[in-house]
C-alpha cells in the first residue's frame, strides 16, 4: 500500500510501505487498479508530491492520494509526470481555489480543476527524452551509491562485529583470501590484511589485543546552538546551519544542504559551532531521535543535534561504529519520559577499538567507497538543479529542447 509518505521528491519509495493479502488487495482496487503510467499526487500532507508508476509490481493506493491515467492521444503520460512537478501546477496545488491562499488538503472533487498546457505529442516525447535522461542518471547514482554504502557496511560488519577474519582463522582457513571472506580483492594488500587479525577469540569474545572503549574515547562530542530568531542581522548567511529536521530527513549518508543558513555575526552570538565535514550528526532527543548521517561540508547546528568527530582521523571507520550501536542508544531513549540521548548515553555507549593497523586499513578501503558516494551525491545535486531550472522553462516553451541540451552539456 503506497501511503504520502512513500512518495517523495518525485520517487515512489516502497521500502517502508506496509502490505496487505491478496484477498485485501483485490478488495480495494475493484474500482481501479494501478499500472504503469499512471501519475500518483498526494493531496495533503503534503499536498503536491508527485510520483510514477512503472514497474511496481502489484500496489494500490492508501488514503490522501489521487491516481491520474493519462490518455495517451493527448499526452505522453512521463510528460504529465513532469508537468505536475512544474512550478504552474505545484502553485496550482497548493491554491486550487483561486485565491492564492494555502490551502491544507485537495478534495477530490477538485481534480478536475486543474489545467496544464500540452504541446504536440513529439514535443512531449523530446521534453521526456532530456528530462528523463536527468532523471536516470540522478536513478544511477542513487542505485550505485546504495552498492558501495552496502560495501563499506559490509567489510565494517565483518571485521568489526561479526569478526570473520580471525573466525576464520580459527576455522583453519590459511589463504589470504579466504581469510578476508573474499571482501578485499587487492592481491598485493591481501596477506598484509589478513595478518592484521588475530587468530584467536579472547575471554570477552573480542579477537585477541582488541578491546572496547567509550565512544567518547573515539570521538570528540560537539553540541550545537541556536542564533535569536527575532535578530535578522543572525540569519540568512553564508553558514549552512543544520536543525534536527534537516539530519532527519536526509535521505542519503551525506548532508549537502540546510533548510536555513546564519551569519557569522550569528555564530559568533550564540551557541552554535563550526562542525567539520565527515563528522557524524545525529538527532538526539523527539520523535526522530537516532537518525543520523554525515556532513558532507563544514555546517552549524542547532542543540537538538550531537556531531561525533573522530579523534583518530578515521572518519568513516566512527561512522560505522556508530551505525552499529546507534539502536541500542534509540532504544535507551525510549525509556524515558521523551526520547532524549544524552552525553550520559553516549559516554556510557562503546565501540570495537581493534588498534591502530585494522583501523587505518578500514579507512584506506572504505574511504574511497564513500568518497564516491559524496562525488555521486554532488553530481546529483547538480543535476536536479539543471533539471529544475530546466522544467518549468521548456513547460512554457520558453526555451527550445536545443537551449535545454546546451545548458544541460554545460552542467555535466
Amino acid at each position: 500500500m503506497i501511503r504520502t509518505t512513500n512518495v517523495k521528491e518525485g520517487r515512489i519509495d516502497l521500502s517502508s510501505c506496509r502490505r496487505v493479502d491478496e484477498r485485501t488487495y483485490e478488495r480495494w482496487t475493484r474500482r481501479a487498479k494501478l499500472l504503469d503510467g499512471d501519475v500518483i499526487l498526494t493531496r495533503e500532507a503534503p499536498i503536491g508530491e508527485v510520483g510514477y508508476v512503472s514497474g511496481l509490481g502489484p500496489v494500490f493506493l492508501g488514503q490522501r492520494l489521487m491516481q491520474y491515467r493519462p490518455d495517451p492521444k493527448k499526452v505522453v503520460p512521463r510528460y504529465l509526470y513532469y508537468a505536475f512537478r512544474s512550478t504552474d501546477l505545484q502553485h496550482q496545488f497548493g491554491s486550487h481555489e483561486g485565491s492564492g491562499s494555502v490551502v491544507s488538503h485537495i478534495r477530490v472533487a477538485d481534480c478536475h480543476e486543474f489545467k496544464v498546457s500540452l504541446p504536440p505529442i513529439r514535443q512531449q516525447e523530446l521534453v521526456v527524452d532530456l528530462l528523463g535522461s536527468i532523471d536516470d542518471k540522478i536513478e544511477l547514482n542513487r542505485r550505485m551509491n546504495d552498492t558501495l554504502e552496502a560495501m563499506a557496511q559490509a567489510i565494517f560488519r565483518d571485521w568489526f562485529v561479526d569478526f570473520g577474519p580471525t573466525r576464520r582463522k580459527i576455522e583453519g582457513a590459511s589463504d589470504p583470501a579466504e581469510i578476508m571472506g573474499r571482501l578485499v580483492t587487492d592481491p598485493k594488500r591481501l596477506r598484509q590484511r589478513a595478518d592484521l587479525f588475530p587468530a584467536a577469540l579472547g575471554d570477552d569474545g573480542l579477537p585477541a589485543t582488541w578491546n572496547r572503549r567509550s565512544l567518547l574515547t573515539e570521538a570528540q562530542l560537539v553540541s550545537g546552538g541556536t542564533p535569536k530568531t527575532t535578530e535578522s542581522g543572525y540569519w540568512g548567511g553564508a553558514i549552512k546551519w543544520a536543525s534536527a529536521k534537516d539530519v532527519s530527513q536526509c535521505a542519503s549518508s551525506f548532508l549537502l544542504d540546510t533548510e536555513r543558513t546564519i551569519t557569522d555575526l550569528g555564530l559568533r552570538k550564540s551557541a552554535a559551532k563550526i562542525v567539520p565535514r565527515f563528522a557524524t550528526v545525529l538527532v538526539a532527543r523527539g520523535a526522530t531521535t537516532g537518525r543520523y548521517c554525515m556532513f558532507g561540508d563544514s555546517f552549524a547546528m542547532n542543540q537538538t543535534c550531537y556531531g561525533l568527530v573522530s579523534r583518530r582521523s578515521a572518519p568513516f571507520f566512527l561512522n560505522q561504529a556508530f551505525g552499529a550501536l546507534v539502536e541500542s542508544l534509540v532504544q535507551a531513549a525510549h525509556g524515558s519520559v521523551f526520547d532524549t540521548v544524552t552525553t550520559k548515553t553516549l559516554e556510557m555507549a562503546t565501540v570495537v577499538d581493534p588498534g591502530e593497523a585494522p583501523r587505518v586499513a578500514y579507512e584506506a578501503l572504505a574511504g574511497p567507497l564513500i568518497m564516491k558516494v559524496l562525488e555521486n551525491l554532488r553530481e546529483s545535486k547538480t543535476l536536479v538543479a539543471t533539471r529544475d531550472l530546466l522544467l518549468p522553462k521548456l513547460m512554457s516553451g520558453e526555451i527550445t529542447i536545443r537551449d535545454a541540451e546546451q545548458r544541460l552539456e554545460a552542467a555535466q
